[in-house]
């Protein structure tokens, strides 16, 4: 693994923009960077698949063993929450997506899973079109580990949707939001499934379905909108008696809370692919991170390892926390990549970089694409 400087095209912003890549620059700065690409070898793309695989395994396992037991308290969940988790886990509900966050560094050491981001992970579009369309132009006889689009059009024609339409609701004036909802109805379209695009604040109630503007049923709704968001809104009571199927199911409540890395070790201690972690800073020795246990974008993170000690301001302040061991970004030219591994329909699909002039990777850093030599 390596970080390559390289000379951005000059057409860069033009092509995004007709690839419909609507946010590759954000109050001024480039998200999208092509000054630089990560190189990796064939056998640390593997590496990064197998553990892929693996971890996503073990959180199923997880989650089966959470409904089981009834184990709901570490992650904050009232009865409702629980009983939605547990009719969508025993029903067998479908999920579409994810992404694990990895620290991948170039001594060969196993990968590390650092959060997953299981419910609503950004950064989808850039990681499955864009950075393929780089490589096309820029990297041409090279490979990319990125079968994303393909997989998601595989997923969708395998969800068994008995022809219902599904409802793609985003946020209204919201760029990022907006880009990638239009790439999952355009995967959905290429899978022959009908679909609507409304916004978020559209979505109505009858009293007996959730409908949209032309009063049509919901049926089935894909949310770009946080569980525990949602949750905290006044129709969300009408959710369990509406027969709605949600993309992703209740039971991703579970897996984006990141009590599940606590749960995790105690289910696998000394996982190759896993860090210590435990909900005391006693659970864990050594250098440490503290994490909200629903936070998001890198806010409210405490990183305790000496002269590496860093911190991150927030909305999550009061949230319950997890400790988790400190397993430090590798560091390129002062910049610190994070591998985001995706899995669709639980298969591994690809992977996108994200990097920071820090260790912890926030809304600001920047996507930054890859490639690797066959």
């Amino acid at each position: 693994m390596q970080r390559l400087a390289l000379a951005p095209r000059a057409d860069w912003r033009a092509r995004a923009d007709a690839l419909g890549f609507q946010f590759h620059t954000i109050d001024g700065a480039a998200y999208w960077d092509e000054t630089a690409a990560y190189e990796f070898t064939s056998a640390e793309i593997d590496a990064i698949d197998d553990a892929t695989a693996e971890l996503e395994r073990i959180a199923l396992l997880a989650v089966d063993k959470v409904v089981k037991e009834r184990l709901y308290q570490p992650f904050g969940l009232d009865a409702y929450a629980a009983g939605l988790v547990e009719r969508s886990w025993t029903l067998g509900h479908k999920n579409l997506y994810g992404r694990f966050d990895l620290c991948v560094r170039p001594d060969g050491t196993p990968p590390k899973l650092l959060e997953y981001n299981a419910d609503t992970p950004t950064a989808l579009f850039e990681a499955s079109v864009v950075q393929w369309e780089w490589l096309q132009t820029v990297m041409p006889g090279t490979d990319q580990f990125n079968s994303i689009h393909e997989k998601l059009v595989d997923a969708w024609s395998r969800f068994g949707l008995g022809g219902r339409r599904v409802h793609f609701p985003c946020v209204r004036d919201h760029a990022e939001d907006r880009g990638t909802i239009d790439y999952l109805a355009d995967t959905a379209t290429q899978a022959e499934i009908e679909h609507c695009i409304l916004n978020l604040e559209d979505i109505g109630w009858n009293g007996r379905q959730f409908i949209d503007l032309e009063d049509r049923p919901i049926e089935v709704l894909f949310k770009l909108y946080p569980w525990e968001w949602l949750l905290r809104e006044p129709f969300a009571k009408n959710i369990a008696t509406s027969g709605v199927t949600m993309i992703e199911p209740a039971w991703k409540m579970l897996l984006s809370n990141k009590a599940i890395l606590a749960l995790l070790w105690h289910m696998f201690p000394d996982h190759p692919n896993l860090l210590p972690a435990g909900f005391a800073r006693g659970d864990v020795s050594g250098p440490v991170v503290m994490k909200p246990q629903l936070g998001r974008e890198g806010a409210n993170i405490k990183v305790e390892a000496g002269e590496q000690s860093i911190e991150t301001g927030g909305d999550y302040a009061d949230e319950p926390v997890i400790y988790q061991a400190y397993a430090p970004l590798p560091e390129f030219d002062g910049k610190f990549p994070v591998v985001g591994s995706w899995v669709i329909a639980s298969k591994p699909a690809g992977i996108g970089l994200r990097e920071d002039d820090t260790r912890i990777t926030r809304n600001t850093s920047r996507f930054v694409p890859h490639f690797f030599r066959p």
